[in-house]
């Protein structure tokens, strides 16, 4: 099942800067070959809903890797199956 999800992870207890976990996590989303686009609070993912959580996964578990012994994670979803629908058609249907 295709999804476009909305994915926010929070490592927790390692100061007021994420950014060297947040950047392992970019890594790993890049690395699955998944459509993404960062945004100040998150990442949107796009693809199957097995890889997406698999790659969900392979990040908490890379932050736990790297010693987060706690880490916060959101994910909202959204599916279709009246049409193929991809994050830009979305954009572009507000124009």
């Amino acid at each position: 099942m295709k999804i476009i999800a909305d994915l926010c992870i929070v490592p927790m207890g390692v100061g007021a800067s994420v950014s060297r976990y947040i950047r392992e996590v970019r890594d790993i989303i890049d690395a699955s070959g998944l459509s993404y686009e960062m945004h100040p609070n998150g990442t949107n993912i796009e693809g199957e809903m097995a890889a997406v959580t698999a790659t969900v996964e392979a990040c908490c578990a890379k932050l736990h890797d790297m010693g987060v012994g706690r880490i916060f994670c959101t994910m909202s979803f959204s599916t279709r199956n009246d049409k193929h629908q991809t994050m830009a058609d979305k954009l572009a249907s507000l124009a």
